[in-house]
C-alpha cells in the first residue's frame, strides 16, 4: 500500500500540472491525443538523456557547477527544445501562440514524471518527499517549459530576424533558469531554501503573465468573441 501511495505521489503532480495548463488554453483546445502523444515523447526522452548525461559525467568529471549547468540544465533543455522544434513546431495543430506553451509543458512533464518515478524507486522516497519534489523539480520543469513554449510560440508567428531571435530565446532562457535552479540545489546545501523559494515564486509569476499574453495573441480570440456576440 505504501508503494502504491509513493508511486501515485510521483505520477500525480505531472498529470495535475498538465491538466492545469491544458485548461488554460482559452480559445482553441488541442486534441487530447496530441497532448498525450507529446507527453509520451517526454517519457521516451528519459533514457537517451540519461545515457548522454552519464557519458558527459565520465568525460567532464564530477563537478557540481559543470553538472548543474551543462550536464543537467544544458542537456535536458536542449533535448526538449530539439523535440519540440523538429516534431511540433511545424505541425498543423500548432496554430496559436499558446500551443507552444502547452506542448513544451507536455514534453517536460512527461520527462519530469518518469524522473520522479525513478527517484521514488531508487531513493525509497516517502510521500512527504514526493510532495516536496512536486513543488520543486516537477514544477520547475513546467516553468522552464512555459518560457520555452512562450518564445517558441512567438517565433512561430513572427518573421525574419524576430523569428530567429525568439527561437534563440526559447532555448537560451530555459537553459539559464534551469542551470540557475540546479546550481542552487547542488551547491547551497544549508541555505538553498532561501534562494529557491523566491526563484520559484518569480518563475510562477512570470509564467502566469506569459500564459495571458500568449492567449491574448491567439487568432481564434476574435472568432470566439464573434460567436458570443451572435449568441
Amino acid at each position: 500500500m505504501l508503494l502504491f501511495s509513493v508511486l501515485a505521489a510521483a505520477v500525480a503532480p505531472g498529470l495535475a500540472l498538465l491538466t492545469y495548463f491544458y485548461l488554460k488554453d482559452r480559445y482553441d483546445s488541442e486534441p487530447l491525443h496530441m497532448v498525450f502523444r507529446v507527453f509520451l515523447m517526454g517519457i521516451l526522452m528519459v533514457l537517451p538523456v540519461m545515457i548522454i548525461q552519464r557519458g558527459m559525467m565520465i568525460w567532464l568529471g564530477d563537478n557540481p557547477y559543470v553538472e548543474a549547468i551543462l550536464i543537467s540544465g544544458g542537456v535536458e533543455e536542449f533535448v526538449k527544445w530539439f523535440v519540440i522544434y523538429h516534431i511540433i513546431y511545424n505541425h498543423t495543430e500548432f496554430d496559436e501562440p499558446y500551443d507552444g506553451i502547452l506542448y513544451s509543458v507536455a514534453v517536460s512533464l512527461g520527462f519530469a514524471t518518469v524522473e520522479n518515478v525513478l527517484y521514488a524507486f531508487a531513493g525509497n522516497a516517502s510521500v512527504s518527499a514526493m510532495f516536496i519534489r512536486a513543488l520543486l523539480p516537477v514544477s520547475g520543469h513546467a516553468m522552464f517549459a512555459v518560457i520555452m513554449g512562450y518564445y517558441m510560440g512567438r517565433a512561430k508567428f513572427s518573421d525574419g530576424k524576430k523569428k530567429r531571435w525568439f527561437l534563440m530565446l526559447s532555448l537560451v532562457l530555459p537553459f539559464f533558469w534551469h542551470a540557475l535552479y540546479d546550481v542552487i540545489m547542488n551547491t547551497m546545501v544549508n541555505h538553498w531554501l532561501w534562494f529557491i523559494a523566491p526563484l520559484m515564486a518569480g518563475l510562477w509569476y512570470g509564467a502566469m503573465g506569459k500564459i495571458t499574453r500568449a492567449n491574448n495573441r491567439s487568432p481564434f480570440r476574435f472568432v470566439k468573441r464573434e460567436e458570443e456576440i451572435k449568441l
